[in-house]
């Protein structure tokens, strides 16, 4: 079941990360280039993971309008360039700065390396961490940092304030696969050109179509360690999120209520018609 939902995750990361409609938050650039950018680490960390030739280095990337930083040891030139140009062919990747160094002498450890399908479901936590990061009011405009390895996730960067990091935490942790959260992020809101960008996208007061919303929402159920979002409907009108269907606990419909809420662009939630299966 676990294998199931893993797959699942991944497919539904890829298809809506990749084909959101962007014409609904057009005017949100950087938000639109942040979630190309963790598609495209993800696809290139997968398509790693995947490679025989590969999968036994841990390769770091990091996606950077349209340029791949790949770091990291391999073995060989013939694996070096052969990481570069697996980076190339993922789509919107225009460049790549391979700073992937030689060991000659590795050895590969299979006890102790994680195994292709623990790398693939690192690659597809990266991707639905920052995924959900980008898609909360509170949490987008932050300068954070996802990484994974062994289901442990590390955050890094900036956050506004102590309850933004908090924040920050709880959705990294609340993240079906995750297993512990490094929460490494500094508490900087005063000169934070992230923090910047946020407060002026505030003031704008950009519009997202409630189809936008309704997707949002509906991956976030997904993306939860607590919450079987199969089970919950979602339908949004003007910004007004209506949930029906069921949960398990008055626990779970909080929960659901609070991420749904959270969501960039609603402007409110109904749940009377969540019901709380005994």
């Amino acid at each position: 079941m676990h294998k199931l939902k893993t797959l699942a995750l991944a497919t539904a990361t890829a298809g809506l990360i990749g084909l959101a409609p962007f014409s609904a938050f057009a005017a949100d650039g950087e938000m639109t280039r942040e979630l190309s950018e963790a598609r495209q680490e993800g696809s290139i960390w997968t398509a790693f993971a995947l490679n025989r030739h590969l999968n036994p280095f841990t390769i770091d990337v990091d996606v950077e309008n349209g340029s791949a930083k790949l770091t990291g040891k391999v073995e060989t030139e013939v694996d070096r360039d052969l990481a570069e140009q697996i980076a190339l062919g993922i789509e919107g990747v225009k460049k790549v700065d391979n700073q992937l160094t030689l060991d000659p002498a590795f050895e590969a450890k299979a006890s102790s390396e994680p195994n292709l399908s623990q790398r693939f479901e690192d690659a597809t936590l990266v991707a639905t961490v920052k995924s959900k990061l980008l898609w909360n009011s509170n949490t987008e405009g932050l300068d954070i940092n996802v990484n994974a390895a062994n289901g442990t996730v590390s955050l890094t960067g900036n956050a506004q304030s102590a309850e933004a990091k908090e924040l920050a935490g709880r959705l990294a942790a609340n993240t079906d696969g995750v297993r512990e959260v490094n929460n490494l992020l500094s508490v900087s809101g005063t000169d934070s050109s992230a923090a910047k960008a946020q407060n002026a996208a505030d003031d704008v007061g950009v519009a997202v179509s409630d189809a936008w919303i309704t997707s949002k929402v509906k991956s976030s159920f997904i993306y939860s360690r607590n919450l079987d979002g199969l089970n919950i409907s979602v339908d949004t009108q003007k910004g007004m999120v209506s949930l029906s269907g069921s949960v398990l606990s008055n626990a779970e419909k909080q929960l659901a209520v609070e991420t749904a809420r959270n969501i960039r662009g609603v402007r409110g939630v109904d749940a009377d018609a969540l019901r709380i299966d005994s």
